[in-house]
């Protein structure tokens, strides 16, 4: 009976795709309405320095401690710090995008919700659906990188040591990391506690983190050497084009700062507190990594920096034990910072998806006394501890990467869409062709560097590009409302153009395996939106709608009923 009720259900697919793909919310039904699903309101209890300190803290222990040293060896060279710099120019421009679009939308779905209430239902899922799949990946990898400099902070010089190795199984997947589920088990626990606890306990590392960054910068420019920075092979030994191939893997370090957007139901004041939040803790995290990645470079030659807990491990080159298993110790507190706000991010993002009903509903529940999404948290810690078990994080970077620029590349598109057809009334059809136009001509840039084309090429489609967008500017007008607690990101569309231009850039640079395992996330997941997803919200919206007619139905007997007894 219910498999033809849902077969029944099923052969509707195409009408109530129709109906749903490209449905909208504004953002006072995600602030009410929408809100009201998960039952108990979150806590608002987060400040601007909470905010900061889980945006650096995110940040800090990812970048610096997995990705820099194998960047540095195998891509960039000794200008990793540059590739640094490129990726944290394209993250700060896509924090703007993200803090407009917080502030006026202060909900706890980040890039789901904003893509969702300017796109439509399918937009802002398969950017929710990548945020998330991101968020467990990198987690998983993260916590691998504890093990690492775990087994350093205890004067082990091999990064296995204290992983079990089990025949039998694929390379990558066979040694066995214990104690990275252990840590993902103990911080899920924390989390389902509290949120402000927790944020307190992430500011208190944070402090401590930053005081030891400032020990390894110090130890690096005292005690480096310049010329290792040009020699072997000068300061960027795999050319150009290494250092934008290493901004590409190095921009995972980044993911972090869209944490504190998913924050926004449990912060005080968010107009003033959410762009204090993202915008500084980007700043201060581009310059620490910046410094670290250039005083790791001084200290030995590229090509002697190991892949593996690459700090530690050059300090002990160098004949200080001591250090590194200071470094080590200071990584491992990093990256449990970074972990702690990680998994705070992932588990509001999928309650928010589950308050649309595109996944079960049982998902989108906050517990009613600590005011914490308690079973987003618990599955995905469960999904995360299972693929930090088995899988190298080498397997999992590149695609992490790919997901991140795609929805970072959604969401500044959105934010001119935005500006240019919701706000300012114009009409839709300029303001997309121009998005389409840009990608088009950000695409041919990145294949024609891809292809080695001459310079000329180059400078003709850039021309282009540059054009077009002052050919926009001046034909399509902006209405600028400010509104008392509104933020607007200045300069429009410039910011927006060049997060777009760069994040497309950068995703071409990543390598075709990357793509392909993305390919099959992407269909898995549009798959599961025919199949589930697109019945679940249409069955929800025709509940809503029905409840919405019944009051009125109800009002207007109860004034009739009044107006019959006066």
């Amino acid at each position: 009976m219910v498999f033809s009720t849902y077969l029944q259900s099923f052969s509707k697919t195409p009408q109530k795709l129709k109906k749903r793909m490209l449905a909208t919310w504004t953002p006072d039904q995600e602030l009410n309405k929408v809100r009201l699903r998960s039952g108990a309101d979150m806590k608002r209890k987060l400040t601007w320095y909470d905010l900061v300190a889980l945006g650096v803290g995110g940040m800090l222990g990812v970048g610096v401690f997995v990705t820099t040293g194998p960047v540095a060896r195998k891509t960039s060279g000794p200008s990793v710090f540059i590739s640094y710099i490129i990726a944290a120019i394209s993250a700060l421009l896509s924090s703007l995008c993200y803090t407009e679009f917080s502030v006026d939308v202060p909900v706890a779905g980040g890039a789901f919700s904003y893509l969702r209430v300017t796109f439509g239902e399918f937009v802002g899922y398969f950017a929710g659906a990548n945020i998330l799949m991101e968020y467990v990946l990198s987690n998983a990898a993260v916590s691998r990188s504890f093990t690492e400099y775990l087994s350093c902070a205890f004067g082990r010089n091999d990064p296995n040591s204290w992983r079990v190795h089990v025949h039998g199984l694929m390379d990558g997947y066979n040694m066995l990391d214990f104690s990275a589920v252990a840590l993902i088990i103990v911080l899920t626990i924390c989390l389902c506690h509290s949120t402000k606890e927790s944020s307190m306990l992430n500011l208190v590392m944070t402090m401590f983190h930053v005081v030891f960054f400032g020990f390894i910068i110090i130890a690096g420019f005292c005690n480096g050497r310049v010329e290792n920075l040009v020699k072997p092979g000068g300061i960027a030994p795999y050319g150009v084009r290494g250092i934008l191939d290493g901004a590409a893997i190095v921009y995972f370090s980044y993911i972090g700062y869209d944490t504190v957007s998913t924050m926004a139901e449990e912060i005080r004041n968010p107009s003033k507190t959410l762009p204090v939040g993202i915008v500084g803790s980007v700043l201060i995290v581009s310059a620490l990594y910046c410094l670290m990645a250039l005083s790791l470079c001084l200290l030995v030659p590229y090509n002697m920096i190991p892949e593996g807990a690459s700090f530690s491990a050059v300090f002990q080159q160098m004949g200080w034990k001591w250090a590194s298993n200071v470094v080590g110790a200071g990584a491992c507190l990093g990256i449990v910072a970074s972990l702690l706000v990680a998994m705070l991010g992932q588990a509001r993002y999928l309650c928010v998806i589950g308050r649309a009903r595109l996944v079960p509903s049982w998902f989108a529940q906050a517990h009613p006394t600590t005011g914490t999404p308690l079973n987003a948290t618990i599955v995905l810690g469960i999904c995360q501890a299972s693929i930090a078990l088995f899988t190298e994080l080498d397997i999992v970077i590149e695609m992490i990467s790919i997901g991140t620029l795609l929805v970072f590349y959604l969401v500044s598109n959105a934010l001119i869409f935005r500006r240019y057809v919701i706000l300012s009334k114009n009409p839709p059809l300029h303001t997309l062709f121009f998005l389409f136009l840009l990608s088009c001509t950000s695409f041919a840039f990145s294949l024609a560097w891809k292809l080695k084309l001459q310079w000329w090429n180059l400078l003709l489609i850039a021309t282009l590009t540059i054009s077009m967008t002052v050919i926009f500017q001046y034909l399509v007008p902006l209405v600028v409302v400010r509104r008392p607690d509104s933020w607007l990101v200045p300069f429009m569309p410039w910011p927006a153009t060049i997060s777009i231009f760069l994040n497309v850039f950068l995703m071409t640079t990543l390598k075709m395996v990357a793509y392909k395992r993305f390919g099959i996330w992407a269909g898995f997941i549009t798959i599961f939106y025919v199949i589930y997803g697109v019945h679940s919200t249409y069955r929800a919206e025709e509940i809503m709608e029905m409840v919405v007619v019944d009051n009125n139905v109800n009002t207007q007997q109860t004034a009739k009923v009044e107006i019959q007894v006066l």
